[in-house]
């Protein structure tokens, strides 16, 4: 295997690991009771979940650019 290959598997490994972290902005049970509020909607992201969204977004650009 080239490095390359390499390289691409565990950027893979990396964003579908961050991504399985990150916690749902939605409800579920919300989504078929009709009661979906938008209170909260609009609240910006700090600390670790800031954290998790940056590493999200600079793994799936190294995921991208290694494919």
């Amino acid at each position: 295997m080239r490095i390359q290959d390499i390289l691409l598997i565990l950027s893979a490994i990396v964003l579908i690991t961050l991504v399985v972290v990150q916690s749902s902005k939605d409800n579920a049970a919300n989504a078929f009771s009709g009661e979906k509020s938008e209170l909260f909607a609009n609240q910006k992201e700090r600390g670790f979940e800031l954290f998790l969204s940056r590493a999200t977004l600079t793994a799936s650009v190294v995921f991208i650019a290694l494919s």
